[in-house]
């Protein structure tokens, strides 16, 4: 155990806890591969969720870390004894949709069922409720804000599905930083992935692709900035599969969407545990109540 992880530890109580979620898919349903992998064709692929899950489950045990798992309920339905584990090792599992259709491609009524049909799956697995939801590649944006609506119908407590940049794939630039309400007559909190500020230009650095591919000291120097510029709590995420540098190769998908896959795959998994060790992390319902009762208490 080098210094760095020994001084992460000893002071992880002194300093703001962030949030730390995993959206839960498998390597063929990313939004990367969608035109060139069928979701009919899905249950016959190499399904590797499994295995990536429980190694992130010992890395966060070896951190005393917890974490949410948004997950599909694609991914729920077909492994009920994998969610039990992490709810029991101290987890929130919560709903990442069905099957990673992006919100601005379905209807509300669609919209709707997709979240109820994949809340179902995964408090059948469970046996907890699900109060939580992030939207496949934060897609709730500018286009759909009907969704948040249909959340609070839904009995969703949180949200976590806006990315607040301009981005070719998702953002929603406009948006608050930081918890916001999204509806003034409701309780829903919305938490967006974490950005930082250079320039009077906002950076993506919640994770996935960009902790990936950008170097360890970005990241490092982001969650600071919104730990102690900001003084708010950074959100990070990532996926199973970025932990996998052995899962099969499309070789049919565009050169962009392979480089954004594949880009160092084989240094997610040490990268993580650095940073597990050096921030404090927590669940994403225990943040989002701290965050409901921020907003209630600044709008007395």
């Amino acid at each position: 155990m080098n210094a760095l992880t020994i001084r992460g530890q000893a002071d992880a109580q002194s300093r703001i806890v962030n949030g730390l979620s995993v959206d839960v898919e498998d390597w063929f349903q990313v939004g990367a591969f969608e035109d060139v992998i069928e979701r009919g064709d899905w249950a016959g692929l190499d399904d590797r969720v499994e295995r990536n899950v429980h190694a992130i489950l010992d890395l966060f045990d070896e951190a005393g870390a917890s974490a949410t798992f948004f997950t599909l309920g694609w991914v729920a339905q077909r492994h009920a004894c994998l969610l039990r584990e992490v709810a029991a090792r101290g987890h929130e599992v919560a709903s990442h949709g069905w099957d990673h259709t992006r919100v601005f491609k379905l209807t509300p009524a669609e919209f709707a069922e997709d979240i109820r049909k994949a809340r179902i799956a995964i408090e059948d697995a469970t046996g907890l409720p699900v109060t939580g939801y992030r939207a496949p590649s934060f897609s709730i944006d500018h286009r759909t804000p009907w969704a948040f609506a249909e959340l609070v119908e839904q009995g969703y407590a949180y949200s976590s599905s806006v990315a607040p940049v301009a981005h070719d794939h998702y953002g929603w630039a406009d948006a608050p930083r930081f918890a916001f309400r999204p509806l003034p007559w409701a309780d829903l909190v919305e938490i967006p992935v974490t950005t930082a500020m250079f320039g009077g230009k906002r950076l993506a650095a919640g994770g996935g692709g960009f902790f990936r591919v950008l170097p360890y000291a970005f990241s490092r120097w982001a969650i600071r900035q919104v730990n102690r510029t900001d003084g708010r709590p950074a959100i990070f995420y990532f996926h199973p599969w970025e932990i996998d540098p052995g899962q099969p190769r499309v070789a049919g998908a565009p050169l962009k969407s392979r480089l954004r896959h594949y880009t160092n795959l084989d240094k997610m998994a040490p990268k993580l545990r650095q940073l597990i060790h050096e921030f404090a992390w927590g669940r994403m319902d225990v943040l989002a109540h701290r965050e409901k009762a921020l907003l209630q208490a600044r709008a007395a």
